[in-house]
């Protein structure tokens, strides 16, 4: 169950996204870049379902939203950190095997 929240790349920047507190899906789209709007309302919808986020709605208008981590979704942020140290001191060894694994294809 855990594992299949991370079938979407998406899920862990998300997450990351939120861990210096709420913010707005305006905010969070602008600081990931390259999500799409259907793509981040989707993650953010699976997330707040699996009890990882929190969503408030504020009685404004026009409506505002923002999202926040729970507390097993602050949990996550440190393997979710790991993976990206991990990535980051390994890229160039990964890249290069990929490399080589596509000249034999």
């Amino acid at each position: 169950m855990a594992l299949d929240l991370f079938v979407s790349r998406w899920t862990a920047v998300v997450v990351y996204a939120l861990r210096d507190g709420p913010k707005r899906p305006s905010l969070l789209q602008a600081e990931i870049g390259e999500i799409s709007h259907k793509v981040l309302t989707d993650t953010l919808r699976r997330l707040e379902r699996v009890g990882l986020i929190r969503r408030h709605r504020y009685a404004e208008a026009p409506p505002r939203v923002e999202y926040e981590l729970t507390e097993p979704g602050v949990d996550l942020l440190e393997p979710i950190c790991a993976l990206g140290r991990w990535a980051f001191r390994h890229a160039d060894t990964v890249v290069a095997a990929s490399l080589r694994d596509d000249e034999f294809e």
